[in-house]
């Protein structure tokens, strides 16, 4: 009886180490199928522009401009009337077409746009996602191609993105200190702070334990850590060059705390906008006359 009772419990411990082995297979498989959809936008599955500036009403140039590592980026140029011209960065999976309202109030303000896209978004090539750590030769290059305007005084260049577009330029500002101005809707403080909120918005899966096994599929991925895409890091480096922050108290997509962390690491001068009911990046459309008397405004200031 007693050898009964042993391969029995010895059955149900062999048991319960199974099921605890596929659950963990389950998890790991599930992780890093995440990880890889969201580090990687293969260009089959991307959403691509379904308007032009033409639908506004602009006059515009399709241009291209190659990264450092030879992938071929697509853009939309309109020209500067008044010599100034600012960088419009799309969000993260996001196209060109994201930032056709900006562009429009910006044109009929007299600035130049470059409506930039960066690598495996729109119809820009390549595939990983990198958070910034390639795309700023993504950037750089659109800065080259922007300089070279001549219509548009170098002196007067500014930047505008949103959520990661936002980051991003902050970035190259970080890097580049001829990028005079920079506005950022919705960009988050760090990877390591909004994880939890971008996971579950992008996934689905609950922040525990799901967030920080995808968090390092990814990193294993990509080669990058987490700890080093830090946009409060990068913002302290801008000043005496001023940054405009917009930030909702109801963003799901980031943690909503970023804006201000944002503007608590920046120096002077730096301007905050929080509106505590609106969601991500909704500025410009919950409140456009806002909107674009507080932007115009800070680009008029800022690049004279």
């Amino acid at each position: 009886m007693r050898t009964l009772r042993g391969r029995a419990a010895r059955l149900g411990g062999a048991l319960v180490v199974v099921i605890l082995l596929a659950g963990l297979g389950g998890l790991a498989w599930v992780t890093r199928d995440q990880a890889h959809s969201l580090v990687t936008n293969p260009a089959a599955g991307r959403t691509l522009p379904d308007e032009s500036p033409a639908d506004y009403g602009l006059a515009y140039e399709e241009v291209t401009a190659t990264a450092a590592d030879g992938l071929t980026l697509a853009g939309w140029y309109i020209p500067s009337a008044n010599g100034a011209a600012v960088i419009a960065q799309h969000g993260y999976k996001s196209n060109r077409a994201e930032m056709l309202n900006e562009a429009a109030m910006l044109h009929a303000h007299g600035y130049g746009v470059l409506i930039t896209s960066v690598r495996a978004h729109d119809r820009s090539a390549g595939e990983t996602i990198t958070l910034g750590a390639r795309e700023m030769q993504d950037l750089e290059a659109w800065y080259q191609y922007l300089r070279g305007r001549p219509e548009v005084d170098p002196q007067r260049i500014g930047a505008l993105g949103n959520s990661m577009g936002g980051m991003l330029v902050i970035q190259y500002a970080a890097q580049n200190p001829a990028i005079r101005a920079v506005v950022a809707n919705s960009a988050f403080s760090s990877l390591n702070d909004t994880v939890a909120t971008s996971v579950t918005y992008f996934t689905g899966l609950p922040p525990f334990p799901f967030a920080p096994l995808i968090l390092w599929w990814a990193e294993q991925q990509t080669g990058l850590r987490a700890g080093t895409i830090d946009t409060t890091a990068w913002i302290r480096s801008l000043s005496p060059r001023p940054v405009f922050l917009m930030q909702g108290g109801a963003d799901i997509i980031i943690n909503a705390d970023s804006g201000p962390k944002l503007y608590a690491a920046a120096g002077q001068p730096k301007e905050l906008w929080f509106e505590p009911d609106l969601g991500h990046t909704e500025f410009d459309t919950a409140r456009p006359e806002e909107y674009e008397r507080r932007v115009t405004a800070f680009f008029d200031q800022y690049l004279p």
